[in-house]
């Protein structure tokens, strides 16, 4: 969010630090976590790697703490981006549709107990691993720079309403500050990126345009988290991006 104003040269609002930024996205289909994303590349499609959790029932008006005891599951997701689309949707001001098309999410999900000392205050402290056609792409630390924990967020959600069991929450795209707010790959010894989005802010800071381009047919993003003796605690989301089909 910081580098998208950065980048057009506008300010972040006070409120984002204090006042969660959610969208309700569609539930009614998924993808499954090796199913293709079937896109127009004019789109401008992107992945996002964030983490999810599932709750319990959370009753209205529940607080953070509370909140945080109604989780039941954590995975992963894709929470893919039709880039191109975002900005006309946004100036009608009434949010996503059409650029937030189905999720994929991993094929495991695991309970918070199962993460041990890894899931703490409402965040999962590990590394969370993205592969763009082969190449480490991000590897950002998910707990780290979380501006809200998981607890604030469904909090946020039960201001208005109760949740019913099995209601999932996203964390957003998973990013650490680095390089003196420049960025850093993980060629150059950084973490990376876990969106093209961020990476294309970065490059029209330090050069005025993106260099970057969305993804296209053919194009593969594999999508995980080890844990501390390399073993996927997830499984793998792996994608691969394929043209529409007439």
């Amino acid at each position: 969010m910081e580098l998208v104003r950065r980048a057009r040269g506008a300010v972040m609002p006070a409120s984002f630090w204090h006042d969660p930024l959610i969208y309700q996205g569609g539930s009614d289909r998924f993808l499954g976590p090796c199913d293709d994303i079937a896109a127009d590349p004019a789109w401008g499609v992107d992945f996002e790697a964030e983490i999810a959790v599932i709750t319990d029932d959370v009753k209205q008006g529940t607080g953070p703490e509370d909140a945080l005891g109604r989780v039941r599951l954590l995975m992963l997701v894709n929470d893919v981006s039709l880039r191109h689309l975002i900005p006309a949707e946004l100036e009608k001001g009434f949010g996503f549709f059409q650029s937030k098309p189905a999720s994929a999410f991993s094929p495991v999900a695991v309970t918070p107990d199962e993460l041990g000392a890894h899931w703490r205050g409402g965040k999962l402290h590990r590394p969370l691993l993205s592969h763009l056609n082969g190449y480490r792409f991000g590897r950002p630390e998910a707990g780290e720079d979380m501006t809200f924990h998981f607890g604030q967020l469904i909090a946020h959600v039960a201001k208005t309403r109760a949740m019913e069991a099995g209601s999932i929450i996203g964390s957003g795209t998973v990013s650490n500050r680095q390089g003196d707010g420049q960025g850093s790959a993980v060629s150059d010894g950084g973490r990376g990126y876990s969106c093209i989005a961020e990476l294309r802010m970065i490059e029209t800071l330090l050069h005025g345009k993106p260099r970057t381009a969305f993804m296209q047919p053919g194009d593969r993003i594999r999508i995980e988290m080890l844990d501390g003796n390399t073993q996927s605690i997830f499984g793998a989301i792996d994608q691969r991006v394929v043209p529409l089909q007439g």
